[in-house]
């Protein structure tokens, strides 16, 4: 009995000493969220057009490998855009509601000066939100630091769009990195991930992906 009280008092003692500050458990990014079946037919790879899809992009083992060069051709003849190799997940564009990517990512050391996820939207520019990774560090396009030392590890990745407010959440890991409110209006919105060549990039770019799902809710 006397030994049950002395456990019991250290218990007290310790929350009273604790810190205010301690981390406390944080709700996940997918809660209340439901995935979405996903099959093969909804990862479209857009890759340099006069490449072979073996020449760029691999799914070995869960793993989606997918990189780029610089000075490759545009994915359609003709394309003003700049060189990328990128999953499309196509099925579920959407215009309202709250959306979700998940997916574990890799970036190798070297890689730099690419976008590795973004939401695409079909009216007032190309794009919603995108994270592009410069020298180690992931960031919403040139500006806001979403993480740093992102070489060489795997990232839980979540980026939560609100079509409806226009609220883009990002979560590194389970911790947010990331909450911005886009000025940009309705559009038809789609998620996107791989390699996109931006400014300043490295001359081969790579990423890689598992066990991507979307959620709605």
């Amino acid at each position: 009995m006397a030994a049950s009280r002395l456990v019991l008092l250290f218990a007290v003692v310790a929350l009273q000493l604790a810190p205010a500050h301690m981390p406390t458990c944080a709700a996940d990014p997918t809660d209340g969220f439901t995935s979405v079946p996903l099959t093969e037919a909804n990862f479209v790879i857009q890759k340099p057009y006069n490449m072979p899809l073996d020449q760029r992009y691999s799914f070995v083992n869960g793993v989606r490998r997918l990189w780029v060069f610089d000075d490759d051709e545009p994915f359609q003849a003709g394309n003003p855009t700049l060189p990328r190799t990128e999953i499309r997940f196509t099925g579920y564009d959407y215009s309202s509601g709250v959306w979700q990517f998940e997916g574990y990512g890799y970036v190798p050391e070297g890689t730099t000066g690419t976008s590795i996820v973004q939401i695409h939207r079909d009216t007032n520019g190309a794009t919603e939100m995108m994270l592009r990774v410069y020298n180690g560090e992931l960031r919403n396009y040139r500006t806001a630091v979403v993480a740093t030392n992102v070489y060489d590890r795997w990232m839980r990745i979540n980026v939560i769009h609100n079509a409806d407010t226009g609220e883009v959440r990002v979560f590194i890991d389970g911790v947010q990195g990331l909450q911005v409110v886009s000025d940009k209006g309705p559009a038809t919105f789609y998620f996107k991930c791989g390699v996109y060549t931006q400014n300043d990039s490295s001359h081969c770019m790579e990423s890689r992906w598992r066990d991507i799902k979307l959620y709605m809710k």
